[in-house]
Parts: structure tokens; C-alpha cells; sequence
């Protein structure tokens, strides 16, 4: 089968695509022939490195975590699927085995390729709804899990105001439509030339991304970009009691942010506390989180997604089709 392949550490200009062995699903796993699949930014951080001590890689290795398909083959004791079922969702490469839910680990071999195998018996993969393309799905999988669980921690209340930090990103995309749902107000941080698509989707208002422009008093932020540990000037954004998510690596702690008046959290829900696929699906399927997909490559151009995804701004998910 053709896959995006990573032969050593690097950036991605050093990715192939290149013919490997097709993977097999054993006890419990499924194999699945891939329509779609989106990057995130571990898949590239992976790749180049950055968790090598942590979590080394055996090369050759296939990046992706976010795919859709259709069900080709399935192990022993597989019961929630059969061959011929469309499905979407979140795996991890294995290497990341310790940060997977314990219990129901969401694991895969790597979606930028033809086929994939996926462990069957998790939250993070589901039936994929018929109202919902392979595109879509692929594209919101990591990003709408991720905005439910932004969503469901902070507890969102009406007239509240909210600093979303990275807003045209493909988490940014998922969660303001989740936080305008809520009856808050969002303040979004972009590209002058993604105000437009930010303000359909439900942004009140966007501003640059420099923090000095940040506004004073919001009662929530959601960091979805800068630095776990860089998170100081974002904190003085936020009132007195107020709340501070962030997704970002390395996890910050009360002093890093200089503020003990703040609700500090680092999200990071792969048991789907807040919602998994299922619940994705439905939404998306409703049309409350609608899929934002700033670029589009073939498996062949597999290897042009992965350079564009880091060294050009796109607004929403990359998306790579089969």
C-alpha cells in the first residue's frame, strides 16, 4: 500500500510516500481502508523529534491521527463493527501508548495511508453519520473532541466573555461555534484574512495575534497555540476567578501563569469524559460543528500537506484524501 512515510527523524520535507506493507488487525483491532485523513501538529512534532526520549519512534513510521473509512477486515472478538462499516475518528500512534486512556486506549498505525489498523473497543471511534462526508469527519475527529471537551469544562454561561487564543486552527474552527452556541461572547485572535470565515462561524469579534491587544476582564481563555509554559501575558487577560484552558504542551502550572485567582486547566480528555465520536458525529451531523477545511491534498501530495501544514497559514484542518 502507498502511506506517507517518515524513515528517521526530521522535518517534513524529508517524508516520502512510499509502498510499505499493508497492517493486519490481530485480537480486538480492525483494519481500515482510509477515504480521509487530517494532521494535527503532534504528527509532525512526532516526526521531527520533539518527543523522542518520551516516546521514540520505529522507523519506518506512518503519521496521522485523524482519519474516516470504510471497515475492510476484523480480529477476533471485534463485536461494534463489521466489514463494510463507515467509521471516523482519533487513534494515537502506539509510541504515545502512555498518554491513551488506560482502560480503552485509542490506538492506530498511522492514517496517512491507504489502510490502518485501530484498536475497536474505544470512545474515539464511531460510526461515521451518512449527513457527515469522509472529509468532514476526518477533519473534525481530534478538533471536535477536543472543542467538546474546551466546551464542557468550562462550563460556559450566557453573556459570558471568551478569549479564544489560535481561533483559526482546526480546534479554533470547532470550538467557537460550540462557545457562540453557549450564549457567550467570543473574542477570537487571527488573520486579518480569516476574520470573515471566523465571523460566520461565530466570533463577535477578531482581533490580531499579539497579546498586548489582548482585552482586559474576559471571564474564560482558551489557549490554543502559544506554549504551555508561555502563558503569563494571556492570564492578565482574565478577570479574578475566571478560567484558563489550554491544549498546548508542556502543561503550565499556577506559577508559570503568575495568577492563583485563575481555574487553570490542561485538557487533554482521550477517555471522552466530555463527548467522543459518537457525540461529534451527531453534531456534526446537526450542523452545531461544522467542519472548516482550509486545504486539500492527494496521498500522493501526501508529503506537500505535511511541509504546507507547518509552513503556511490555513485556516481549519488540512485534509488528505485516498
Amino acid at each position: 500500500m502507498k502511506a506517507v512515510v517518515v524513515n528517521g527523524y526530521g522535518p517534513p520535507e524529508q517524508f516520502v510516500v512510499a509502498d510499505i506493507p499493508v497492517p493486519r488487525p490481530g485480537p480486538g483491532q480492525i483494519q481500515v481502508r482510509i477515504s480521509a485523513a487530517a494532521l494535527n501538529p503532534t504528527d509532525i512534532r512526532l516526526a521531527g523529534g520533539a518527543f523522542h526520549a518520551q516516546a521514540p519512534l520505529a522507523f519506518p513510521y506512518v503519521p496521522g491521527n485523524d482519519f474516516a473509512g470504510t471497515v475492510t477486515e476484523v480480529g477476533p472478538g471485534v463485536t461494534a463493527f463489521q466489514v463494510g462499516d463507515e467509521i471516523f475518528g482519533e487513534a494515537v500512534p502506539r509510541a504515545l501508548r502512555a498518554i491513551a486512556s488506560p482502560t480503552r486506549p485509542s490506538l492506530g498505525t498511522g492514517s496517512l495511508a491507504e489502510y490502518a489498523v485501530f484498536e475497536a473497543d474505544t470512545p474515539l471511534i464511531a460510526h461515521r453519520p451518512p449527513a457527515v462526508s469522509a472529509e468532514d469527519a476526518a477533519a473534525l475527529a481530534t478538533a471536535g473532541l477536543t472543542a467538546l471537551s474546551l466546551a464542557g469544562i468550562a462550563r460556559l454561561k450566557p453573556d459570558e466573555t471568551v478569549l479564544v487564543v489560535g481561533a483559526s486552527g482546526g480546534v479554533g474552527t470547532a470550538v467557537v461555534p460550540l462557545v457562540a452556541a453557549a450564549g457567550a461572547r467570543v473574542i477570537a485572535t487571527g488573520a486579518t484574512a480569516d476574520a470573515d470565515v471566523l465571523r460566520d462561524l461565530g466570533a463577535d469579534e477578531v482581533i490580531g495575534y499579539d497579546e498586548a491587544g489582548y482585552p482586559g476582564g474576559v471571564d474564560a481563555a482558551f489557549n490554543l497555540v502559544l506554549p504551555g509554559d508561555r502563558l503569563a501575558g494571556l492570564a492578565k487577560a482574565i478577570r479574578s476567578g475566571g478560567r484558563l484552558l489550554t491544549i498546548t504542551y508542556p502543561a503550565p502550572s499556577q506559577e508559570s501563569i503568575g495568577r492563583d485567582d485563575v481555574d487553570l486547566r490542561y485538557v487533554l480528555d482521550l477517555d471522552a469524559t466530555y463527548g467522543g465520536m459518537r457525540e461529534v458525529g451527531e453534531l456534526a451531523a446537526d450542523g452545531r460543528l461544522p467542519a472548516t477545511i482550509g486545504g486539500r491534498h492527494t496521498l500522493d501530495q501526501g508529503v506537500q500537506a505535511c511541509v504546507d501544514f507547518v509552513r503556511e497559514h490555513t485556516i481549519g484542518k488540512i485534509v488528505v484524501t485516498m
